[in-house]
């Protein structure tokens, strides 16, 4: 079991940026995929951004490709998402996810074992 909990998001002006984080309970954080997904409302859960167990080779949505990073340190147990160049498009609310057992890609919120309870990110125009 591992409990997430995730920091960092507010309130911006549209070009702005702000930096996401989730910290991991646990000893086992390395051995996670790790994800990024949002949620605007009366819309579904979509996902943003994964990293590998090794933090290699992240992936991307096509809609935050190029203005959001995803980076984790397994050693303070924590991913990161950055998010530069922020549209008003990308207000909702952000979730970090965590998927046991697995060292490839995973783009769907069914393939993640483990959410957490989210943080608002809000951009105005």
């Amino acid at each position: 079991q591992v409990q997430l909990v995730e920091s960092g998001g507010g309130l911006v002006q549209a070009g702005g940026s702000l930096r996401l984080s989730c910290a991991a309970s646990g000893r086992t954080f390395s051995t996670y995929t790790m994800g990024w997904f949002r949620q605007a409302p009366g819309k579904e859960r979509e996902f943003v951004a994964g990293i590998r167990r090794s933090g290699g080779s992240p992936y991307y949505a096509d809609s935050v490709k190029g203005r959001f990073t995803i980076s984790r340190d397994n050693a303070e147990n924590t991913v990161y998402l950055q998010m530069n160049s922020l549209k008003p498009e990308d207000t909702a609310i952000y979730y970090c996810a965590a998927r046991r057992y697995s060292s490839g890609s995973a783009y769907f919120a069914g393939e993640y074992d483990y959410w957490g309870q989210g943080t608002q990110v809000t951009v105005s125009s």
